[in-house]
C-alpha cells in the first residue's frame, strides 16, 4: 500500500509538471496556479489551526508581509527566489513578535486578537502605500505564466511535504497533544508554548512564501489587498471544508474551493460569497470533520458490511 501511494504521488507530480507543456490555454494555467496558491495557504494555516488547535483569523498579515517584502525587493533588482524567502522570514519575525502575547489568549479571544493585529497592519499598509503597485515596463514585457506555474507548484509541494513529515513526527504529535488538552500535555512534559510557537513560525513562513509567490504572479494590485481579512477567512474555510488536522483535508478543501468559486463567479457573480458562507455553515453543522471525514465514514461503513461476510465464510470453513 505504501509503494502504491508513492507511485500515485509520483504520477500526479509528473502530470502536474507536464500540464504547462501540453496546455496552451492561459485560463486553465491560471486556474492551476490559483489552486496551488490556495493549497499552500490552506496547508500553512492547518499547521497552526489544525495540528495545534489555535484558530487564527489573522493569517492575512503573514500573507501580506510576504507579498509586500517580495514585491519591494524584486522590483528593486533582487532575484525573485531570495526575495520570496525574505518575505517568508519577515512573516516569521512578525509571528514570533506577536506569538507570546497572543498565546496568552484562549479560544475565541485568540482568534479576535489575531484578527485585530492583522487589521492594524491592513490599515497601516493602506496608509503608507495608498496607490496601486504595478510591475515595471521591462518586467511586463518579459512576463510569462510558465515559470510562475512551476514556482507555485514547487511551493505547494514543499508545504504539503513538510506538513506530511510534521504530521508523522514526534513534534507533530506534541502539537496534536496540545490541541487535544493543553494542561494534560504540559503534565506529560510537552511544552505547550514551545510547540505553539513552532507551529506559528512554520505556518507564518509558508504563508509568507505564498504571499511572495502572489507578488511575483500578479501584475498590479493594491499593496493593502493581501492584508484584507478575506484571505484569512478563505484559509479557514478551505481547511474546515476539507478537514482540519489532516494532510489531505486542506488539499481537498482548496481544490473544491477554487473549482466551485470559479464556477460560481462565472454563473452567479457577486452572490458566490453568500453561497460559500452557507456552505461553510452546513459543513460545520453536519460534517465537522470536513469532506475527508465523510469519506472515512463511507470506508468504515463498507468495512462493516464486508466483515459479516468474512465472518460467515470463516464459520463455513471451520464447519
Amino acid at each position: 500500500m505504501r509503494i502504491f501511494k508513492i507511485i500515485a504521488v509520483a504520477l500526479i507530480l509528473v502530470t502536474l509538471v507536464c500540464i504547462p507543456l501540453v496546455i496552451e490555454k492561459e485560463s486553465i494555467i491560471n486556474l492551476f496556479i490559483m489552486t496551488f496558491l490556495y493549497i499552500t495557504l490552506a496547508s500553512s494555516w492547518n499547521i497552526l489551526g489544525g495540528y495545534t488547535g489555535q484558530t487564527s483569523l489573522g493569517h492575512a498579515a503573514f500573507f501580506g508581509l510576504g507579498s509586500l517584502a517580495t514585491r519591494q525587493l524584486w522590483i528593486s533588482g533582487f532575484p525573485i527566489l531570495p526575495s520570496i524567502f525574505a518575505g517568508g522570514l519577515l512573516a516569521v519575525a512578525f509571528a514570533l513578535l506577536i506569538g507570546v502575547p497572543t498565546f496568552r489568549l484562549k479560544g475565541v479571544y485568540f482568534a479576535i486578537g489575531t484578527l485585530t493585529l492583522a487589521q492594524i497592519l491592513n490599515i497601516t499598509v493602506g496608509n503608507i502605500f495608498p496607490t496601486i503597485g504595478a510591475l515595471p515596463v521591462e518586467d511586463l514585457i518579459t512576463y510569462q505564466l510558465t515559470p510562475r506555474y512551476f514556482l507555485f507548484l514547487g511551493v505547494a509541494v514543499v508545504v504539503v511535504g513538510v506538513s506530511y513529515l510534521l504530521f508523522n513526527s514526534k513534534v507533530g504529535l506534541g502539537m496534536m497533544a496540545v490541541r487535544e488538552e493543553e494542561d494534560a500535555a504540559e503534565s506529560l512534559g510537552v511544552s505547550a508554548l514551545k510547540h505553539k510557537l513552532l507551529a506559528l513560525g512554520l505556518s507564518a513562513f509558508f504563508t509568507g512564501l505564498g504571499g511572495g509567490a502572489f507578488a511575483y504572479y500578479f501584475v498590479s494590485y493594491y499593496y493593502q489587498y493581501p492584508f484584507t481579512p478575506i484571505w484569512s477567512l478563505d484559509m479557514l474555510t478551505m481547511v474546515y471544508i476539507g478537514g482540519t488536522g489532516t494532510v489531505l483535508g486542506p488539499i481537498i478543501g482548496a481544490v473544491f474551493f477554487v473549482v466551485l468559486k470559479d464556477f460560481l463567479i462565472r454563473n452567479v457573480g457577486q452572490y458566490h460569497l453568500i453561497i460559500f458562507g452557507s456552505l461553510f455553515i452546513l459543513v460545520v453543522l453536519f460534517l465537522p470533520g470536513g469532506i475527508i471525514s465523510a469519506w472515512k465514514k463511507i470506508q468504515q461503513a463498507r468495512s462493516r458490511r464486508s466483515k459479516p461476510n468474512m465472518d460467515a465464510l470463516t464459520t463455513e470453513g471451520e464447519s
